[in-house]
């Protein structure tokens, strides 16, 4: 069946909304960055090697480390290349400026001072050929920088997949239960207790910086099974009785913080191994993060789930038409558990990787993350209403709120600020939601 335009649009319309913020950020944080150390001394080595042949070279380079680097790699680039290295002045002007006597009373000629970017700037270069005669008029090479939006640095896309790795992954569960027809509004204080937790059992009974490495597993698995059964909880709380999801939810919210605060004495717990932190932060596959690795096998198994289990379609046909998928004979109650419990789990698991993250467990983990979680599945294209969203929307969405506060963070716009854009990005999503329907 050929998809219409409009369809075409609510499944990959997000995508393309998160290109154009892609292209947005890198346009407006467009800046000059200096080349790497290596690049450096190739691009000076190149243009001193245009000069002439054996060319004569004084190098000046400061005192920081990469400095140190860029002067030990540009003299033996220069020397491989034929040039005459007659000195190196490391340090201070005046460092450099001894270097230009001594050189000056042995009756040497310069062809080139070749400089890092700020050495270069040095007033003592700029009338060499009048200060230093003897000399001649050497000519000052320094590295020159690319002009490269600051957002599309290496670094800054891998900070943005860690950071909202977590979210992203909490997201996964409140898909599922949107699907169904609910929500889950205790996600981010599941992620505290779990920390919390998680933390405390490598602390007071795993043998806290000597914990070994089965014992951490042990309490990070006890962390996330605690969130699993407080789910479990609002599900039964949501199936038997009745109750509308947003005040069971609501209601474990606060119970989980109270937990939180209670179990750590409203205390950062931080007494764990250096290996703790192996999970949030160890870059062991192809130089990812390992929460993102995670994050992204999660969401290949969710999708997998969603779309090629009965379990998946359940949950569709609950969250489309609760009383149809009774009648056709579909297990309601016990789907809604199911759904209330994966969420609970994957809390718990964005618990003990914001742990590991920040090699400390704290029950101020996780606060507003419901509302960003919530956002990241509607800005997914996930309907409140239930019986629609995707996986695959969601990751998008999470990295569409991810992509707008790291912009606006580049851009240096003032916290605040960010609350309203997001907020009006919410609204916006369920306002497009709605006229979509």
């Amino acid at each position: 069946m050929t998809r219409s335009p409009g369809r075409y649009f609510s499944d990959y319309g997000m995508v393309g909304v998160l290109l154009i913020l892609c292209l947005f950020f890198s346009a407006v944080t467009l800046s000059e960055r200096p080349p790497t150390k290596e690049k450096a001394a190739a691009q000076v080595s190149s243009t001193i090697q245009d000069i002439g042949k054996s060319p004569s070279v004084l190098i000046a380079g400061g005192d920081q480390p990469l400095e140190k680097e860029f002067v030990q790699l540009l003299e033996a680039r220069l020397q491989a290349s034929g040039a005459r290295v007659l000195g190196v002045a490391q340090g201070e002007p005046k460092d450099a400026r001894r270097e230009l006597e001594r050189l000056a009373a042995l009756g040497e000629k310069l062809d080139a001072i070749a400089c890092t970017g700020a050495t270069a700037n040095w007033l003592l270069f700029q009338d060499v050929a009048a200060e230093f005669p003897a000399l001649g008029a050497p000519r000052v090479v320094s590295p020159h920088g690319q002009r490269w939006p600051t957002f599309l640095s290496s670094s800054n896309l891998l900070n943005i997949a860690n950071q909202i790795a977590v979210i992203a992954i909490l997201a996964i569960g409140m898909t599922i239960v949107i699907i169904t027809g609910g929500i889950d509004l205790s996600v981010g204080s599941l992620l505290a207790l779990s920390a919390v937790v998680s933390t405390r059992l490598v602390r007071d009974v795993g043998g806290g910086v000597n914990a070994a490495a089965g014992a951490m597993v042990g309490a990070c698995f006890a962390g996330i099974a605690v969130a699993g059964v407080i789910g479990a909880f609002s599900g039964l709380m949501i199936t038997r009785f009745r109750i509308p999801p947003f005040i069971v939810t609501l209601a474990m919210m606060l119970v989980a913080s109270g937990l939180a605060f209670t179990l750590s004495a409203g205390e950062s717990i931080y007494q764990v191994p250096e290996s703790f932190v192996r999970l949030g932060r160890g870059t062991e596959i192809l130089g990812l993060p390992n929460a993102v690795v995670l994050m992204l096998a999660l969401y290949l198994a969710a999708q997998v789930l969603m779309s090629r289990t009965v379990l998946g379609r359940h949950f569709y046909c609950v969250g489309g038409n609760r009383t149809a998928a009774w009648l056709s004979g579909v297990r309601v109650e016990r789907v809604l558990l199911v759904a209330y419990v994966i969420s609970g789990l994957l809390a718990g698991l964005g618990g003990v990787i914001m742990a590991s993250q920040l090699k400390s467990g704290a029950p101020t983990y996780g606060a507003m993350y419901e509302l960003y979680v919530i956002a990241a599945v509607v800005v997914g294209g996930a309907s409140l209403s239930g019986g629609e969203g995707r996986m695959f929307g969601t990751l998008v969405g999470a990295f569409t709120i991810a992509v707008i506060q790291n912009g606006m963070n580049l851009m240096n716009v003032q916290s605040y600020t960010q609350k309203v854009v997001l907020g009006l990005v919410i609204l916006g999503a369920v306002v497009f939601d709605k006229l979509r329907h």
